[in-house]
């Protein structure tokens, strides 16, 4: 019931902010309640404020002892949405897929079912000896990735 409660009130902030989307919402043991939102142009901490604020003052604490936390997605935390995604076409990303490959590549396309993946690799030329510049794309969906991160470049 404290779930149920708690999911509505949530439902009910990020649906006056539709910029701002749900990574995780759990209630682990003594009623903490963790909620990690993202954002399509980010998140401030005034975002995690109004997701936090929209909870807490709806919530009656004589009748439920709680704690409360909201974050944002962090820079490293791996990408598991699909607006992820959307966000960070034309960054590189780090994936790994479901069968082992990995990819170091740019994100050229996002959208509701899949990624397209670009880079470039070096190979064998066809005739001769050496090695040619050869551009690379990859289609993956969403369920044939194991883990996504944006590499993070300095």
């Amino acid at each position: 019931m404290f779930r149920d409660i708690v999911k509505e009130l949530l439902d009910d902030c990020l649906a006056q902010r539709q910029d701002l989307f749900l990574i995780d919402f759990e209630i682990l043991e003594g009623n903490t309640i963790r909620i990690v939102i993202d954002g399509d142009k980010g998140v401030l901490v005034e975002d995690c404020m109004f997701v936090s604020r929209g909870i807490e003052h709806n919530i009656d604490r004589e009748d439920h002892d709680f704690a409360l936390e909201v974050s944002s997605s962090g820079a490293t935390t791996p990408l598991t949405h699909p607006r992820q995604y959307q966000k960070h076409i034309g960054r590189t990303l780090e994936v790994r897929a479901a069968d082992n490959q990995k990819f170091e590549a740019t994100l050229t396309t996002a959208n509701e079912q899949d990624i397209v993946l670009d880079w470039k690799a070096r190979e064998p030329k066809p005739i001769g000896k050496g090695k040619v510049t050869v551009q690379k794309t990859a289609t993956l969906l969403y369920s044939e990735i194991s883990e996504a991160k944006v590499k993070i470049l300095f």
